[in-house]
């Protein structure tokens, strides 16, 4: 039988041992640990990998601990405006969605406009229509709240400052999150879901919901999902990156996502992680910065939830 892993992440970042209680650091894992089982569930019922990076990524918006869904992070105006992307490797199609209001769950969304809309990527009011049209209830600004993220936006509230949440300052909660998988029918997924950037204007959009740079899925190389300082994500196309330097230049899953963060990412200013999947089920998972929220499972017997280096 062939094989299936899933690997999921909930942001990268300033994460010291030293400065986080034990009690913080068992509320993460077990909030990972709930969304690892969730979606290596629907694998193990022979689900597609689309179907579990949805599935996995969903649980973690629903957790106030990261930065997506229900923990997202306060825009200048006080509001909220998240961002999320899937993508199938079989097919190469794939949804996005970005600057949207009120949604529980942006990835479910981001999947709607790819499996029921002509196009791939929506935003602002036409992707709030959009949502409108195929059913999504719109939750009140309260269901958003978290006190620890008002606390951060009051930090920096009037000023021209924005952060990521993985800045040196605090210990709390941090970035995007994500998923990638193998399922039994030979195919990969990726699927990234974010709140953004505490304090940001304009509609500022990072790297998630763009195809190629945050997330992307080829059955020919990879599924990957990214996190940190999206601007140089961006900048550096990095998941395609990945998928390129497989492509070719003939690396392993390993070895070029080691080469995009370890270096390529490094070297314009960025800093950040990623995981990634191949269709054999090589699971890479490398990062810059002192930590990354991140878990894996596979049909080898492979299983860890981490934090830190």
């Amino acid at each position: 039988m062939r094989p299936i892993t899933l690997a999921i992440h909930g942001g990268a970042g300033t994460l010291l041992k030293g400065n986080m209680t034990s009690e913080k650091e068992k509320a993460y894992k077990d909030a990972l640990a709930l969304a690892l089982e969730k979606g290596y569930a629907i694998l193990e019922e022979n689900g597609t990998a689309v179907d579990a990076v949805e599935v996995a990524v969903k649980s973690l918006e629903d957790s106030p601990l990261f930065n997506a869904g229900k923990g997202s992070v306060f825009t200048a105006e006080g509001t909220h405006e998240m961002d999320a992307a899937i993508m199938d490797g079989n097919t190469l199609n794939a949804g996005a969605v970005s600057l949207i209001t009120g949604i529980k769950n942006p990835v479910s969304l981001a999947r709607d406009v790819m499996e029921k809309s002509e196009h791939v990527f929506l935003a602002g009011d036409g992707a709030m229509r959009f949502a409108n049209d195929q059913g999504f209830s719109v939750e009140s600004e309260t269901y958003f709240h978290d006190d620890l993220r008002h606390k951060q936006w009051l930090e920096i509230k009037d000023s021209d400052h924005f952060q990521l949440d993985h800045s040196d300052k605090k210990d709390h909660k941090f970035g995007t999150v994500g998923a990638v998988a193998l399922d039994y029918h030979g195919d990969i997924a990726a699927a990234t879901s974010t709140g953004g950037m505490t304090n940001k204007k304009w509609g500022r959009v990072g790297d998630s919901p763009m195809i190629g740079a945050g997330n992307y899925a080829n059955n020919m190389t990879c599924a990957v999902s990214c996190t940190g300082s999206g601007e140089f994500f961006i900048r550096g196309v990095v998941a395609y990156d990945v998928s390129c330097l497989m492509e070719y230049k003939g690396m392993t899953l390993q070895e070029a996502a080691d080469e995009v963060i370890q270096k390529r990412v490094l070297a314009i200013g960025g800093d950040g992680g990623l995981i990634a999947v191949d269709i054999h089920g090589n699971i890479a998972m490398p990062f810059n910065t002192e930590g990354m929220y991140r878990a894996k499972k596979d049909s080898f017997g492979t299983q860890e939830i981490a934090i830190y280096k």
